[in-house]
C-alpha cells in the first residue's frame, strides 16, 4: 500500500495547509461508525481515508462509536466493525464511544441553556416539522421558545430524571427560525428515549442528536480533522456553531464524496430490511456490499484498500462501476493466489489411444506471477473432464477451443484432437472421444505444430467433488432505485435470488 500513502488528494492538501499555517501542530482523525448495522464498502472508503490521513501525517486515528440511539444499536455490530477494521489492516489509537461523554454533553447543554442558546420545547415531532418552514419561507417560533433560563434548566433536569414520556419534550438550540440553512432553525439537541443502552444501561433516558454530539465529541478528543462524506457539508456551519458557542477545542470538519457502486445499495437501513425479511442469507451474504460479505466471497484486504485508492477522494458524488472493485480483487489474487484447475460444468473426454490404467504426473505452476510459490504435480489419465463451454459442435469462426476435428492443448499436458461426439437419445452430448499426441507432453508436438487453444481439465479418476457457489450482483439494475412506476427497490423481482 505504499502507493496509497503517496497519492495526494484535496483533503490531504488541506491538512498540509493547516499544518503549514500553524492551525494544528499534529493530525488526529477519527472513524465514527454508528453501531446499528454491519460495515459496508461505503463505510470502508471513509475508514481508509480517516486512517491513511493519520498515517500519512504521522498522527493518530481514533475509533469512536456514535452510540446515541439505543433503539437501533447492538454489541453485535460493535464487534463486527472492530473485526472488519482489523481485517483491513488498521488499528486505532483510542477506542471511544459517544456514550463515554454523555455526562459532559449534558453539562454543556446546561451551559447553552444558561447562555440563552437552548430551550425545552413541548411541541411534538410533527409540530416541529410543520413549523420549520421551507427553503423559501421562514419557520415559526415555538410557543415555548422564550421560556426563562430557570424554567428550561428545571425542565431539562426533569427530562434527565425520566419524568416525561418519549416524545413529550425535546431540547432545542435557540438560533434563528428564519435562517436560510434550515439546519439552523432551532435544531433538536436532545430527545427522550426510555430505552436500555448497550453500554450505559438505564442510566439515561435522554440522548443527544448527531448534530449536537458529533462536534463536541470531536472536540473532547481534540480531533483536528473530522473527515465526513459530502452529505454533511451543510451540517458544517452548525458543527462550528456549537463549538464556538461553547468556546471549546476547535475541531474542523472536511467533506469528501461518498462511495456509490453500481448494482449495489449503501443504505444500512435498507440492507437491514433485506436481512430481516430473508431476501438475503444474512449480513455476510456474498451479494451484500458489507465487508464481512466481501471477505466471505474471497476478497482480500489489499484488494479493498487498492480499490479505495483507485477511486480516490473526490469532491463530487459519483457512481463507480462494480467492475472496478472486481478488477482490484483479480489484480491482487493474480499476485498472491495459488492456481488450481477445476471444472464447473463437466464434459467427459475419453482419450482412446491412451493406455488404460495408466496415470502419469505433470508439473503445474502454482502461481505464474510468483516463482516462490513453486509447483505441484497434476495426475493425468485416459479419462478426463473438461468444461462443457470449452467444446462446440458447430463452432463460429476464430473459435480456438475444442470442436470436432480440431486440436487443443490440455494445460500443462498433451495435445488432444476430437474424433467423435457421443450423444444420448435426446441428442445431448454426453462424451467426447479424442486422441492425443504422445510426443506433445513437454509443450511441443511430434511435428512442431502449434495450437492456439489451451483449456483446463481434471483427471476423472483423481477428481474431487466440490461445491462451487456463483453469485450475481445483489440487484439486477445498475441503480436499484431506477424502477418502473409503482415499484420500489423493495420489489424482490429486482434482486438476484
Amino acid at each position: 500500500m505504499e502507493e496509497a500513502t503517496t497519492r495526494s488528494n484535496f483533503v490531504w492538501e488541506a491538512v498540509e495547509q493547516d499544518l503549514k499555517d500553524g492551525r494544528y501542530t499534529q493530525v488526529h482523525t477519527r472513524f465514527p461508525p454508528e453501531p446499528n448495522g454491519y460495515m459496508h464498502i461505503g463505510h470502508c472508503k471513509a475508514l481508509i481515508t480517516d486512517f491513511l490521513t493519520a498515517e500519512k501525517f504521522g498522527g493518530k486515528c481514533n475509533l469512536r462509536f456514535d452510540d446515541t440511539n439505543p433503539v437501533k444499536e447492538d454489541v453485535e455490530y460493535v464487534d463486527s466493525i472492530k473485526r472488519d477494521i482489523r481485517w483491513l489492516g488498521f488499528d486505532w489509537a483510542l477506542e471511544r464511544y459517544a456514550s463515554d461523554y454523555f455526562d459532559q454533553l449534558y453539562d454543556w447543554a446546561v451551559v447553552l441553556i444558561k447562555k440563552g442558546l437552548a430551550y425545552v420545547d413541548d411541541q411534538t415531532q410533527e409540530e416541529i416539522r410543520l413549523t420549520r418552514g421551507t427553503v423559501s419561507e421562514p419557520g415559526k417560533e415555538s410557543p415555548w421558545r422564550n421560556r426563562s433560563v430557570e424554567e428550561n434548566l428545571d425542565l431539562f433536569e426533569r427530562m434527565k430524571k425520566g419524568e416525561f414520556a418519549d416524545g413529550e419534550k425535546v431540547l432545542r438550540a435557540k438560533i434563528d427560525m428564519a435562517h436560510p440553512n434550515m439546519l439552523f432553525r432551532d435544531p433538536i439537541m436532545y430527545r427522550i428515549l426510555h430505552a436500555e443502552h448497550h453500554r450505559t444501561g438505564n442510566k439515561w433516558c435522554i440522548y443527544p442528536m448527531y448534530d449536537y454530539a458529533h462536534g463536541q465529541c470531536d472536540s473532547i478528543e481534540r480531533i483536528t480533522h473530522s473527515i465526513c462524506t459530502l452529505e454533511f457539508d451543510v451540517h458544517r456551519p452548525l458543527y462550528d456553531w456549537f463549538i464556538q458557542a461553547l468556546d471549546i477545542y476547535p475541531s474542523h470538519q472536511y467533506e469528501f464524496a461518498r462511495l456509490n457502486l453500481t448494482y449495489t445499495m449503501m443504505s444500512k437501513r435498507r440492507l437491514l430490511k433485506l436481512v430481516q425479511e430473508g431476501a438475503v442469507m444474512g449480513w455476510d451474504d456474498p451479494r451484500m456490499p458489507t465487508i464481512c460479505a466481501l471477505r466471505r466471497k474471497g476478497y482480500t484486504p489489499a484488494s479493498v484498500r487498492n480499490f479505495a485508492e483507485m477511486v480516490g477522494v473526490a469532491k463530487r458524488d459519483n457512481v463507480i462501476d462494480l467492475g472496478k472493485l472486481e478488477f482490484c480483487v483479480r489484480e491482487d489474487l493474480n499476485k498472491v493466489a495459488e492456481r488450481r484447475m477445476a471444472v464447473l460444468n463437466p464434459l467427459k473426454v475419453v482419450i482412446t489411444n491412451y493406455p488404460e490404467g495408466k496415470t502419469e504426473l505433470f508439473t503445474a505452476i502454482n502461481n505464474p506471477e510468483d516463482e516462490s510459490a513453486g509447483t505441484r504435480q497434476v495426475p493425468f489419465s485416459r479419462e478426463i473432464y473438461i468444461e462443457r463451454d470449452d467444446f462446440m459442435e458447430v463452432p463460429p469462426k476464430k473459435y480456438y477451443r475444442l470442436s470436432p476435428g480440431t486440436e487443443v492443448r490440455l494445460r500443462y499436458s498433451y495435445l488432444i484432437r476430437c474424433e467423435e461426439v457421443v450423444k444420448d437419445a435426446e441428442g445431448n452430448i454426453t462424451e467426447l472421444r479424442c486422441t492425443y499426441d504422445p510426443e506433445s507432453g513437454n509443450g511441443s508436438s511430434s511435428d512442431g505444430r502449434r495450437v492456439k487453444g489451451v483449456i483446463h481439465w481434471v483427471s476423472a479418476a483423481e477428481a474431487v467433488e466440490a461445491e462451487i457457489r456463483l453469485f450475481n450482483p445483489l440487484f439486477t439494475k445498475e441503480n436499484p432505485d431506477d424502477v418502473k412506476e409503482g415499484q420500489t427497490w423493495e420489489d424482490l423481482s429486482l434482486i438476484h435470488i
